[in-house]
């Protein structure tokens, strides 16, 4: 079984501030990274750190191959990575002392998918296998299409939310992961009880996956829901957490564990991540995921 990323692939240049700067300041950092990032990369990263067969599709411009040469470094493969005469996608993130980020972002290569590409690609892969999508990459309406199509499952993180597309593409997706704001803005209500009450509703054979913060993830279908808390931790950079979570909760997925068993793997995963500076370097491994877990085996699942 494999997962085939239709990602992003950015390069993130993170300034660490006092606060987010405001409407005509000008301030200094504090301190300054250049780092590999992208939500598409940072999910193909951390499926393979939880042991998942990963093939990331997507595009850099030809003369960055050190970032070929790190996402190998990490498991993932990337014969399917085009190199292109385009700036490779990148992002300005500021990261206050509470952890919090304000992120600008520059599509470059990531928006130069050809729908021949895709078919390509997608011809390659069997009914076992799944597509990943965020939305960070152009095509993606026909990328999913193009991949229930073939019979190949899809898992969309539809960030940043695009309501239109998305509306237009669940009928073809097998697996929606979103936080409470795009879960709110998806079902066109004010509150997380609401949006976790009409999706259901609205898209009965979906799954959902919703991401609360630190208060944990939601689980639900057309049958019931579920609900996994939080682990407690002092985060220091929440860039990565819902990448890390992603990655983590769909190679568990995928590799035979129940939902709430795999819910719990993705959130000891992103509570890892928050406790480090950057995204992608930020990802743990597989052996500190299990450990963490065992360490936290008191900690329950929730039945809502």
């Amino acid at each position: 079984m494999t997962i085939y990323n239709f990602g992003s692939i950015n390069l993130d240049h993170l300034y660490q501030l006092d606060h987010f700067v405001r409407p005509g300041e000008t301030m200094a950092s504090n301190e300054y990274q250049c780092l590999l990032g992208g939500k598409g990369a940072n999910q193909s990263a951390a499926l393979a750190k939880a042991g998942a067969s990963i093939k990331h599709v997507g595009a850099i411009h030809s003369s960055d191959k050190i970032i070929l040469a790190e996402l190998e470094s990490q498991g993932v493969d990337v014969s399917l990575v085009e190199q292109l005469d385009v700036p490779t996608g990148h992002a300005i993130i500021q990261l206050t002392k509470e952890a919090e980020n304000s992120i600008i972002l520059f599509p470059g290569a990531n928006h130069y998918l050809s729908r021949e590409r895709v078919n390509s690609v997608l011809n390659k892969a069997t009914t076992d296998d799944w597509a990943l999508l965020q939305n960070e990459t152009n095509e993606v309406d026909y990328i999913i299409q193009a991949a229930h199509s073939r019979g190949v499952k899809v898992a969309f993180n539809p960030a940043p939310m695009d309501v239109a597309l998305t509306k237009s593409v669940l009928p073809f997706v097998s697996l929606l992961i979103v936080n409470e704001i795009e879960a709110m803005d998806l079902a066109g209500v004010e509150t997380i009880d609401a949006a976790a009450q009409a999706l259901p509703e609205m898209y009965p054979d979906l799954a959902v996956l919703m991401t609360l913060g630190s208060d944990g993830v939601l689980y639900f279908d057309g049958k019931g829901s579920l609900k996994v808390k939080a682990f407690k931790v002092s985060a220091l950079d929440t860039t990565a957490a819902g990448d890390t979570f992603i990655g983590f909760t769909l190679s568990a997925l995928l590799s035979g564990k129940e939902i709430s068993e795999a819910m719990q793997f993705g959130c000891a995963a992103s509570a890892i991540c928050v406790t480090r500076i950057g995204a992608m370097s930020s990802i743990p491994s597989l052996d500190e995921v299990s450990e963490f877990l065992i360490a936290h085996k008191n900690d329950k699942t929730e039945e809502v």
